[in-house]
């Protein structure tokens, strides 16, 4: 049996009385049942990553700023796989979380990406959506499968468990998804190096 996948689960939202922590925990908890698979939450309000970018391929040249990458980056490396944790802001993703993936290039390259979205009505799809493009352009491999949460207020119990069902098997589903293409992509880094 090989090793557990490293799932590096990336919780998107930075604002003032956010649920994503509520979500992501829920996440992680899935994760951490399973035996084929490990979780770092990765949470960007706790990790906050420097704003202004050097010239491109250039490292920081500031070291407060080299110090806020190597408390993400070295994690995003290792991870075999990632479950990305959207809230739906103005009809998209919030801006912290594009900073995020900005700073990063070959650490997404070859491995694939599960979403979980969340918001009101629409359940953060449309957030999801505009993140499809984005790895695409990474080369990391987007699953189909995800799981949207609407109206994620009502959606937790005081504990932060599911208060339905359908959404424990919808991420049940997902992180099934994830183990097949994450082995299969670990596999085939191991044996090709991936050439972006």
């Amino acid at each position: 049996m090989s090793a557990p996948l490293r799932v590096a689960v990336l919780q998107g939202s930075t604002r003032e009385g956010r649920v994503g922590p509520t979500v992501a925990n829920w996440v992680r908890t899935h994760v951490t049942e399973r035996p084929d698979m490990t979780a770092d939450l990765i949470d960007l309000a706790e990790t906050p990553l420097p704003t202004t970018f050097p010239h491109l391929g250039q490292a920081p040249a500031d070291e407060a700023d080299r110090a806020l990458l190597r408390a993400v980056s070295p994690r995003l490396a290792d991870a075999d796989a990632f479950v990305v944790i959207a809230p739906e802001y103005n009809h998209s993703y919030p801006a912290s979380l594009k900073n995020a993936i900005d700073w990063h290039h070959k650490e997404w390259h070859a491995k694939p990406v599960a979403f979980v979205s969340y918001g009101g009505f629409s359940g953060g799809l449309r957030a999801v959506e505009h993140l499809r493009g984005v790895f695409a352009e990474l080369h990391a491999v987007t699953l189909r499968d995800s799981v949207g949460l609407a109206g994620v207020w009502a959606q937790f119990d005081a504990e932060g468990n599911a208060v339905d069902p359908a959404a424990d098997t919808a991420a049940k589903t997902m992180l099934d998804r994830l183990a097949w293409w994450g082995e299969a992509l670990r596999t085939a880094r191991a044996t090709t190096p991936y050439a972006a």
